[in-house]
């Protein structure tokens, strides 16, 4: 059985960068939030005393509403205009302030950068409207400079958000959720964005490096200047360097002020990047005049290839990989929206951990952290921007941007995101609504074709899935949508790969999403033909919103797939709310051959009933053996084994043998009478016991166990400690079936800033020291309050022993 490790360390970005005469400055921190509208608060005057004073990143719709009561639970109400869609959380409008000054940025260049806002917002320089942005997902950017007052002047910068109406099919926070960077250059300075690096003709032998820098020149008259490019390697050793003088036009001229420049590099035996080793390099871009550096960049980069044919299947340098995804919304659970690095960072850490090693980030662009994280720990990614175009999904969804955005929002994706190795595939769309339509197909072309202006070194892929939306179309109306794509995917229709492959044998495929029942069917598609390149689980991680489609009950009834108030997580994924495994991924480690022998016991169906499990749901088993007061009921264990043979024992006495294969989908099942004691599945190969599993009657509940993931981290608000909380028995065994409240103390150099457990129909806050356990676990978020010290973080439940565990900042 593979054993999970979680990381150990972690790297956080600096707060800010300041290189010659560039200073790239994380903004997050001393924010001023209200939420609801207000008149005039776009205003420099405006008095915003009262205001609550915050840090970025930041959610509210994952903060405790008021008037709590039996239908207002923590943020969740059971009036939410998403509903079901959303969680039951709220969202609506909150204005944000920044106070700030300048000093020495006289014949500078200043700029505010925003990673993400959801959504549509407006933003204000001392009153001045810079721009309105719609798209949630994609990040913007507003020149300052000619707004700002003079040095030492105070500066107001207002950001107005508004997240209103039904516009969202999953959970998608609301306010500044991603990182704010202020930027201040040189009138001559490299463009946001501009230094693209792309590699070719890669072998272990040697690679070619293309370095293509745009450089902006905000002076009214030309001005000369030496690019030098520097590439090192992640030692920091400088193994190539090259200048080239440049001429940049002004920006009054008819080239509007930019210049490009295109350098070559050859790299000896390169380190190439992939998920097995994911080695990162770095180009460092200099802009010199009369021998002093104006302007510095740097960029991470990843050698590496791509090969995709029909006949091949995905080569990676190389060499054959077989995608085993998963599909992830952006939310970080129980911190909702907000993109704290570490939460990042972790959710990257738990996909590899639990054997991913693609991910799709359904449906819009994910944060810049996130696919840092990719680069830095292997995970390949699909890159996804839309999950509608011209047609809506919601009334006030993004097709009501759409015509006028797109091309902005296509751009910030590939223009930010082209340089990350991680990124393998540019996806255009999700169900698209009008996919195989004259209209839709107009506009995949143009969405492909623009994807391919900016990045025309990887692959376009969109999820298409069957017409559910349209009845009466035929399948092979979807030929033509197909025709636009480098890689078709497919959504939920692996029984449609063999078919499609006689009729289009150079079409390439991917199940883009899959249901967890399916898991096998869609890996031997997967393993058995190379034209289906791999298989993306919906989903890979359990996220908040769309209630309960992962469900599973008794008697199917109408409206059985969406679970209404107090449900509030999807429960569909491999991995639950707060980062354990859930039983389909047992079932996954066997199919994909990670682990070779696994048992599961399904939980008593009441007698008169049947149970009923959602498409995307898995029927109730559990990793463990302890049903007290199920004692003399049947029960039905499955044992998940490559094996050929299995024999299942109770106590010492054996209930059984099966043959297990392929045909049995690797699956043995046994009925048992459940008696307390120990439950073990033993692997046979010509008949001599070669491997076991067990699982074994825990006792009561005795104490609790705290476990920090990180028991040092940096004094830094973008680190995090997720410490879990565990109910034990006398012997230290967890205890599966303990739902106990217990309450969490903090001292010293930390505060607790969320805590949550797996249960997707439990309502608590997520912001309270306290929380039930569910299956004898919750969580307990730590962040440092900026300062080295320790923290020491306490557990207290009625009959228990508390816990304690000491977690240090540096």
């Amino acid at each position: 059985m593979k054993k999970l490790i979680l990381f150990l360390s972690l790297t956080i970005p600096a707060l800010g960068i300041t290189h010659a005469q560039r200073i790239h400055k994380l903004f997050d921190a001393s924010w001023k939030f209200h939420r609801g509208d207000v008149a005039n608060a776009e205003n420099k005057n405006f008095n915003d005393q009262n205001w609550r004073a915050l840090d970025l990143p930041h959610d509210w719709s994952i903060e405790d509403l008021p008037n709590q009561s039996d239908s207002v639970i923590g943020p969740f109400s059971a009036k939410s205009i998403g509903a079901t869609a959303t969680g039951y959380t709220v969202g609506g409008i909150g204005w944000y302030r920044k106070h700030f000054t300048l000093n020495n940025t006289v014949n500078k260049e200043v700029a505010i950068y925003f990673d993400g806002v959801y959504m549509n917002s407006n933003v204000y320089i001392n009153g001045h409207l810079l721009g309105n942005h719609p798209y949630g997902y994609t990040p913007f950017s507003y020149n300052l400079t000619p707004y700002l007052k003079k040095n030492g002047e105070e500066n107001i910068l207002a950001v107005k958000v508004s997240n209103q109406g039904k516009n969202s099919r999953w959970y998608s926070g609301s306010g500044i959720f991603r990182h704010v960077w202020l930027t201040v250059t040189p009138k001559l300075h490299l463009a946001q964005w501009g230094v693209y690096i792309t590699s070719s003709n890669v072998s272990d032998k040697m690679a070619t490096i293309r370095v293509t820098s745009k450089v902006m020149n905000e002076n009214t008259g030309e001005k000369k200047t030496i690019l030098r490019t520097s590439i090192f390697d992640a030692t920091n050793k400088n193994i190539g360097e090259t200048e080239k003088e440049i001429s940049v036009a002004g920006n009054n001229s008819a080239n509007a002020g930019t210049g490009e420049v295109l350098q070559t590099f050859r790299v000896s035996a390169p380190h190439l990047w992939s998920p097995d080793a994911p080695y990162l390099y770095h180009a460092v871009s200099e802009l010199i005049v009369n021998g002093k550096v104006i302007d510095q960049e740097k960029n991470s980069f990843g050698i590496r290839s791509i090969d995709i044919s029909a006949e091949h299947g995905f080569l990676l340098n190389g060499k054959p990989i077989l995608l085993r995804g998963g599909c992830v919304h952006h939310d970080n659970g129980p911190l909702g929206s907000a993109t704290i690095d570490a939460a990042e960072i972790r959710k990257v850490h738990l996909l590899k951990s639990f054997g991913f090693n693609a991910v799709r980030t359904s449906h819009n662009p994910p944060s810049q952290q996130f696919l840092d994280a990719c680069d830095s720990i292997g995970i390949i990614v699909i890159d996804e921007a839309f999950d509608q175009w011209e047609r809506p999904k919601n009334p006030q969804d993004y097709h009501l941007y759409f015509d006028t955005c797109w091309k902005k929002d296509i751009a910030s994706m590939v223009l930010r995101d082209r340089n990350h190795p991680a990124v393998v595939f540019w996806s255009i769309g999700n169900e698209i609504n009008e996919r195989a339509d004259s209209s839709g197909l107009v506009i995949a072309k143009n969405l492909r074709d623009e994807v391919k202006s900016f990045d025309n070194t990887r692959p376009v892929t969109e999820a298409i899935c069957h017409f559910w939306d349209h009845p009466g179309y035929k399948w092979d109306t979807t030929a033509a949508a197909y025709a636009l794509l480098d890689v078709g995917g497919y959504n939920y229709l692996w029984k449609m790969y063999a078919s499609d492959h006689a009729k289009y044998p150079e079409r390439i495929m991917m199940g883009t999403e899959s249901f967890p029942m399916e898991a096998f069917d869609n890996w031997q598609q997967v393993k058995e033909h190379p034209y289906v390149i791999g298989d993306f689980v919906w989903t890979a991680m359990d996220y908040l919103g769309e209630t309960g489609i992962g469900h599973t009950g008794l008697d199917s009834t109408p409206g059985f797939q969406l679970q209404t108030f107090p449900w509030f997580n999807s429960w569909c994924g491999d991995i639950d709310l707060i980062g354990g495994k859930k039983p389909q991924m047992y079932y996954r480690d066997v199919v994909w051959g990670q682990s070779k022998l696994e048992m599961l016991v399904h939980k008593p169906v009441a007698e008169g009933h049947k149970e009923a499990v959602s498409a995307w749901g898995w029927p109730d088993e559990v990793h463990s053996y302890t049903f007290p007061g199920d004692e003399g009921k049947e029960m039905q264990v499955h044992v998940y084994t490559s094996y050929p043979v299995v024999r299942l024992q109770l106590n010492g006495k054996t209930i059984g043998e099966q043959n297990v294969s392929e045909e049995t989908k690797l699956t043995a099942t046994f009925n048992i009478t459940y008696q307390p004691g120990v439950l073990k599945a033993i692997a046979l190969q010509n008949g001599i016991a070669i491997d076991s599993v067990v699982l074994q009657t825990t006792a009561k509940p005795a104490q609790i166990k705290l476990t920090a993931d990180r028991a040092v981290i940096h004094a830094n608000r973008n680190d995090l400690s997720y410490v879990t909380a565990e109910i034990v028995d006398a012997n230290g065994h967890l205890v599966p079936d303990a739902v106990m409240p217990l309450q969490f103390s903090i001292e010293g150099a930390g505060k607790i800033i969320a805590t949550a457990n797996a249960n997707p129909s439990d309502m608590e806050s997520f912001q309270q020291p306290k929380h039930k356990t569910f299956r004898g676990k919750c969580l307990i978020i730590v962040q440092p309050k900026g300062k080295a010290g320790n923290i020491k973080l306490k557990a207290e439940g009625k009959g228990l022993k508390g816990g304690e565990v000491i977690i240090t900042t540096d």
